[in-house]
């Protein structure tokens, strides 16, 4: 399923199933630094026309995000800040803390994605009654979950049909399409975020996939985002350097062919770079 996007990195946004709208395309901030380094990184990404920036409890760096977010001059609401909850921090009351505790670190008044970060946190269904809870205070404008499988979704959706998760964000590239978990997302309407969409740099000098970026001007991890944008999914590569920032942005301007998409979907090999938690058994 391909969706039609806005091409501008400001502008390009997907709807969400709880009527909200996301940008297509943000900034990820794992390992950057609290204390500045993320702080520029995000001011670099927001004057680039990056409205999304993505973060978590476990990042240690919510304090540098808001800090770039109030500083950049553009207004909150044209912003789109995710955080996620801490896999120590399931349950209600402990959901609870921990959300006010990513906004007065954050120093927002509310996050426009708040994710259960991972489902190895167990108690999943009493977590997220207590995420349903903090979007109906306005807390959290959209709630999903991150790392989650169909074995994951399935019974959280039996268990609260009025509130699938909005946004599912697992690691998705070429060389990791999760084929099943996607096709269950789109189905439901759940949008598909993808990290580490550049494969942690592992095959970025992937001789096919460097001839075909060449063949349209591009580097390779300029084509590895545009796939991202091209199957439907949000994607949010990090970085803490200026010049990859603008580069990661410069994607709207071309795009990938029926023929080379094919060639690119059938590139599967199960690359797990990160985190392997999504294929965990189901907590309760």
């Amino acid at each position: 399923m391909t969706m039609a996007f806005t091409l501008t990195p400001s502008t390009a946004t997907v709807a969400l199933n709880d009527g909200n709208r996301m940008p297509v395309l943000g900034l990820g901030v794992y390992l950057a630094q609290n204390g500045g380094e993320a702080e520029q990184a995000v001011l670099w990404a927001l004057q680039q026309g990056y409205r999304l920036i993505d973060t978590a409890k476990i990042y240690e760096n919510e304090e540098d995000i808001g800090k770039a977010v109030r500083e950049s001059g553009i207004p909150r609401e044209q912003i789109f800040v995710t955080t996620k909850l801490a896999t120590f921090d399931h349950g209600k009351e402990k959901t609870i803390q921990a959300c006010h505790e990513s906004l007065r670190k954050l120093g927002l008044d509310y996050v426009d994605l708040y994710l259960i970060h991972s489902p190895s946190g167990g108690k999943i269904l009493e977590t997220w009654g207590a995420m349903i809870e903090l979007k109906k205070q306005g807390y959290a404008r959209s709630i999903g979950v991150s790392n989650f499988n169909v074995q994951h979704l399935k019974p959280l959706k039996e268990a609260y049909p009025d509130y699938i998760p909005a946004v599912n964000q697992i690691e998705l590239s070429p060389y990791l399409t999760f084929d099943e978990v996607v096709a269950y997302c789109q189905k439901e309407h759940i949008v598909l975020e993808a990290y580490s969409p550049l494969t942690k740099g592992r095959k970025v000098r992937d001789p096919l996939l460097v001839s075909m970026a060449t063949k349209y001007k591009k580097t390779a991890g300029q084509l590895l985002i545009r796939w991202s944008i091209q199957r439907g999914f949000v994607c949010i590569p990090k970085s803490v350097k200026e010049e990859r920032i603008i580069e990661n942005a410069n994607i709207f301007d071309f795009e990938i062919s029926a023929e080379d998409m094919k060639i690119m979907n059938g590139l599967n090999e199960n690359l797990i770079t990160g985190w392997a938690v999504i294929n965990g058994p189901w907590l309760p």
